[in-house]
């Protein structure tokens, strides 16, 4: 019976030509390489990183900049230092700027200005 098992599995495999376990200089090259990987992928994310960190404070320098001579160039007139934000829209161009719609006589807001309750007080 174990012959006729051993028959439905196939013949037994006593010594493969084919395969040689690694010897123990190649099992050290594995590993070295391995490192080497490791290593340049964690020097190349603290490259990264470094350069990160230098485009940041280069923006940060460049707003601060941008930012003194906004207040200086804006005089006493503003109380906060910053001129009002703009609609980023009628900068663009896509919608005309709301002092001109106001001139022209444009269309009003819907709720009348009056917390869109819809009624008059």
């Amino acid at each position: 019976m174990a012959g006729a098992e051993g028959d439905r599995l196939g013949p037994a495999v006593v010594g493969s030509s084919n395969y040689a376990p690694p010897t123990s200089r190649q099992l050290r090259a594995h590993s070295v390489q391995r490192l080497q990987i490791g290593l340049f992928g964690l020097a190349l994310m603290l490259l990264l990183v470094g350069l990160a960190n230098i485009i940041k404070d280069r923006a940060r320098m460049a707003d601060a900049q941008a930012g003194v001579g906004a207040i200086v160039g804006s005089g006493a007139g503003s109380a906060a230092g910053h001129a009002a934000p703009g609609d980023p829209l009628a900068d663009l161009g896509v919608v005309p700027a709301q002092e001109s719609r106001r001139a022209a006589g444009g269309p009003r807001p819907r709720n009348g200005g009056n917390g869109g309750s819809g009624k008059a007080r």
